[in-house]
């Protein structure tokens, strides 16, 4: 709801500018000027034989091109994961396709998808630096979008019967339904996956923007190549400063972004009482008090938004519940499109499969199944220690505002900091107790996999209703009880989608965690991970596609047979209907 201007804030029917309003004003300048000189670093010729420069000093510039890389790539996603979900939960037949192709896309290391990105898009701009820009930019995506569509679908399938049925009572177009029901319904858990999400970016960064193809190597200038760079050399000074800056970025996003999307999301949470407290952001106050942007919002969004909702608003959307009994009534070119398109990729895909499959030889067969089977070892531990620790550890965040306002920033920090920078500190330190890569890859995995479960944990845990705690306070149920039919309960369909996306998380660290770069020397142990990250800087496309084919199966059919079992459990029986 849009507050009126005040006296406070107005006089005269003029409005009284104050230093908050100069302060946002020099911002917006600084960052469009900001991105509009980054940009134009990414037009040119590319130069193959670029240089990493590891003096502090290009720092600031190597920073501002990864973070616009991040930007585009983040709302890239964004957009992907609210599109893809809606489709996915309205129409039936779609979602018989892109719930399962969901399962496969984010189960695909990244790795896996830079071969025909980064050739595809060097074919379409030969010689020019803007496709090796876009290629990371859609090689980030891959590692931001599938648990933000996950975690959106979810929500979408939580909204209570009743808010739909009244919804059809007012003939809300599909445009107000959108904005009104579906996108409020997973504005926490998007959020708390958004955060996420750029964490997953920041961990592929590395080898986003550093890679081998062949007998090729590509750099983009950023602060991934220069950490890549700083490890590779075994230069802890630039690696030190390169990982303080990095730390410092992450603190200011979570202070100007993630707090304030945090404390603002806070009005979206299904209750009936009051929460005794909230999160707080002093960002959100400083905006709020900002007579320039409320009468920003007054005058030209609020009569934006009227203006298009009008548009909308002649098309009544149909229940969620008639969408789904009724494909038939609703949208039939989509449902064409999709299952002749689907059919067409299918048998396309598998006959170039089939092609490129028949070179290999027994001996990469045996060297694919026994590395899945030990990898998938690896998985299985990395899942394992992850929930034992953040299950609690996300309950109490998500039910303490207080905590969260002082842990959130640490664990936010804590899985945006790139593993792959840290780990040949943590390969010197294990070379000198045992152990070395065979224990150090899983350690990695878990970096990996853990902040998954957590942050959708978290997000679950303040989605609970107060009332619920309230009523167990009242029948005085102590603490197991409370975690019996309270917590656990609450928890569980966002514990399920972090687990889905946890477990392809796993997977996807194995490319970096069981085959290391350092000092110039390739440390690897025997794994699926380390095969596609061999095949992959090698060329050899046969070995990666079967690698590839047999991680995606290992996900997709544990995801069929376990966790969607769970999800479906999730939907059915621990929603607020």
């Amino acid at each position: 709801m849009t507050r009126p201007l005040t006296p406070a804030n107005k006089t005269n029917g003029r409005l009284n500018w104050t230093w908050q309003d100069g302060l946002i004003i020099l911002a917006i300048v600084a960052v469009i000027f900001g991105i509009v000189k980054t940009a134009a670093t990414f037009t040119g010729g590319y130069d193959p034989n670029l240089q990493m420069d590891l003096s502090p000093s290009s720092l600031p510039a190597y920073t501002a091109q990864t973070l616009l890389r991040m930007v585009a790539a983040y709302f890239l996603s964004l957009v992907f994961s609210l599109g893809y979900a809606y489709l996915a939960f309205y129409n039936k037949v779609a979602e018989r396709v892109l719930l399962p192709l969901l399962d496969i896309l984010q189960s695909i290391p990244v790795l896996s998808f830079l071969p025909g990105v980064v050739l595809a898009l060097i074919g379409l701009f030969p010689g020019q630096q803007i496709g090796l820009e876009l290629a990371s930019v859609i090689l980030i995506f891959t590692g931001m979008a599938w648990n933000m569509t996950f975690s959106f679908h979810q929500s979408l399938t939580g909204v209570p019967r009743e808010l739909r049925e009244v919804a059809r009572v007012y003939r809300l177009s599909w445009w107000q339904n959108f904005w009104t029901l579906d996108l409020p319904a997973g504005v926490i858990g998007l959020i708390w996956n958004s955060v996420m999400s750029v964490a997953g970016g920041w961990f592929f960064l590395i080898a986003i923007e550093s890679f081998t193809l062949g007998n090729q190597s590509f750099t983009l200038p950023g602060l991934g190549s220069y950490l890549g760079t700083a490890a590779n050399q075994g230069n802890y000074m630039a690696l030190g400063y390169g990982l303080m800056t990095l730390i410092g970025v992450i603190i200011l996003i979570d202070l100007l972004i993630w707090r304030p999307l945090i404390a603002w999301g806070e009005k979206f949470k299904f209750q009936l009482v009051q929460a005794e407290s909230v999160p707080q952001s002093f960002v959100l106050d400083f905006l709020r008090r900002s007579p320039t942007l409320r009468a920003i919002n007054l005058r030209l969004v609020e009569p934006l938004r009227e203006s298009i909702d009008s548009q909308f608003a002649s098309r009544p959307a149909q229940s969620a519940r008639t969408a789904r009994k009724h494909p038939q009534n609703r949208n039939q070119w989509v449902n064409w499109f999709f299952v002749s398109g689907f059919a067409f990729l299918v048998l396309w895909g598998t006959w170039e499969a089939v092609l490129l499959l028949r070179l290999l030889s027994w001996a990469d067969w045996k060297t694919v199944v026994f590395g899945a089977i030990i990898t998938t070892l690896r998985v299985i531990a990395a899942l394992s220690l992850s929930l034992l620790w953040t299950v609690p550890v996300g309950v109490a965040i998500g039910r303490n505002p207080r905590l969260a306002q002082l842990l959130q920033p640490v664990v936010q920090i804590a899985a945006s900091v790139p593993a792959t920078a840290l780990f040949p500190v943590l390969l010197l330190a294990l070379a000198n107790v045992g152990g070395g890569l065979q224990i150090g890859s899983v350690l990695l995995m878990m970096l990996g996999t853990m902040w998954y479960i957590l942050f959708n944990v978290i997000a679950g845990a303040q989605s609970i209703p107060t009332e619920l705690f309230e009523a167990a306070t009242v029948y005085q149920l102590d603490l197991i009880q409370r975690w019996k039919t309270v917590i656990l309960p609450g928890i569980f369909p966002y514990l399920i989608t972090g687990i889905i996306t946890a477990v392809g998380g796993a997977w996807n660290a194995s490319i970096v965690s069981e085959y290391v770069q350092f000092r110039g020397q390739t440390e690897f142990t025997l794994g699926l991970g380390s095969t596609i990250s061999e095949a992959s800087a090698a060329g050899n496309f046969p070995l990666l596609l079967a690698s590839t084919v047999t991680m995606s199966l290992l996900v997709v059919l544990t995801n069929r047979l376990v966790w969607r079992r769970l999800y479906q459990l999730a939907q059915t029986k621990y929603t607020l209907l």
